[in-house]
């Protein structure tokens, strides 16, 4: 019972964070975040 109970909040729990992920609202930071190994290092360097 316990076993049925705790699989069932991690399934929630994962498919949450699997449409938090998809959200068309993160893509922007998303996007923004993918690109961040791309840009030229020499801006952050004192």
């Amino acid at each position: 019972m316990i076993a049925g109970i705790t699989t069932a909040i991690l399934l929630a729990t994962f498919l949450g964070g699997v449409g938090w992920a998809f959200s068309k609202k993160r893509k922007a930071e998303f996007d923004a975040a993918a690109r961040l190994p791309l840009e030229d290092q020499s801006e952050n360097t004192p």
